[in-house]
């Protein structure tokens, strides 16, 4: 602290106390956000959920990992509240009521998980300043194992819901493709919820566009792993194709606000689809103000993630730069300019992230 410095007789100093008090204690959760990833990525969560109390030596010789280094995150693990220690024993442990959101066991509850996006992120963060100064964006190429790590949390999120929650939104829509539609998933990632559509539905046909060499390898290699051969992974922008009355189904996972065009996406969807068609889109649940986003759970993460990655990566390639919190008013307005005559919007009780679009033209 400054100890010559002359007191603003305008600073309450409460306040400032308590501001200063959420700054350290953002400083100190930032750095725990660091740890978890690690903690997530080398399976330290997962060993000490099925360990007994075990001291560093005991938890680096199971997982099989290096020691000092074990010990050293232990000690963040322990000041930032996650893990107990006895200094009797030197021993650490997990409390049951922590490892249900920190293990891959907790499914969709794993928030550990989402921690790797601030490593990520932080990757880039040069050119994000950068793109402050002079404007433009980061391009999607420039983040690494982000398509990885976003298939990780859809495989969390969306995956697990997919079949019994999600498709059954639109009435009829599972019945329908039990006995066989065309389906079309835009920006599919590592296709990863196309091919398990295209396992749980074998008379319908499945068709992914999207740009990645990297997902379509993935999600190419995935199907024949599965036996999918009513799916196809197609390299398409998806601002540009020009397929009419085609689909009987699309779909988008979180695809359309980092899109360069997506108010093109959006027209070429409305004129896939065949006249009794349904486009489904999941996306973020938020509103377009500003305002009214200051209660969201999840606002400043959702915010943060927009500014370094939705929003610049759209930017980069000149596009509109929607960002992640685009909001569901002027999603509405889009898909209205689009051709959507009727649009309904559904929610989840588990999912706090995202709502769902059920649009007919």
């Amino acid at each position: 602290m400054c100890t010559n410095c002359i007191p603003n007789p305008n600073i309450d100093p409460e306040k400032a106390d308590q501001f200063g008090q959420k700054v350290m204690d953002m400083l100190n959760l930032s750095g725990l956000a660091f740890m978890m990833s690690i903690g997530h990525r080398t399976g330290l969560f997962d060993v000490l959920a099925d360990l007994p109390p075990s001291t560093s030596e005991e938890i680096a010789s199971k997982s099989g990992l290096n020691e000092r280094y074990v010990r050293e995150w232990l000690g963040a693990m322990l000041t930032g509240g996650v893990v107990l220690y006895d200094p009797s024993t030197k021993k650490f442990s997990l409390p049951v009521e922590h490892s249900s959101m920190l293990t891959r066991s907790a499914g969709a509850d794993n928030i550990a998980a989402l921690a790797q996006y601030f490593s990520i992120l932080g990757t880039v963060e040069d050119k994000v300043v950068e793109s402050f100064e002079k404007g433009g964006g980061v391009p999607y190429s420039d983040f690494p194992r982000f398509q990885e790590v976003m298939a990780a949390d859809s495989g969390q999120s969306v995956l697990p819901a997919l079949i019994d929650s999600i498709l059954p939104l639109v009435p009829g829509l599972t019945e329908r493709m039990e006995n066989g539609i065309d389906v079309l998933d835009v920006g599919f990632g590592r296709g990863k919820a196309l091919n398990m559509m295209a396992k749980r539905f074998p008379m319908s046909r499945f068709v992914g566009y999207e740009i990645s060499e990297e997902g379509i390898a993935y999600g190419t290699a995935e199907a024949k792993e599965l036996g999918n051969k009513n799916v196809h992974f197609v390299n398409q922008d998806a601002s540009t194709f020009e397929d009419v009355d085609r689909f009987d189904l699309v779909c988008t996972f979180d695809a359309v606000h980092d899109q360069a065009k997506p108010d093109a996406l959006l027209r070429n969807i409305q004129r896939a689809l065949k006249p009794e068609g349904v486009y489904l889109m999941q996306d973020i649940d938020a509103h377009t103000n500003v305002e009214e986003n200051v209660e969201h759970p999840l606002g400043t993460l959702l915010y943060t993630i927009s500014t370094m990655h939705c929003m610049t990566v759209s930017l980069a390639m000149g596009g509109m730069g929607l960002g992640t919190m685009w909001g569901v008013e002027l999603a509405q307005k889009m898909l209205a300019d689009a051709g959507f005559k009727s649009v309904e919007i559904e929610r989840l009780p588990h999912d706090i992230q995202n709502c769902f679009y059920i649009c007919r033209k």
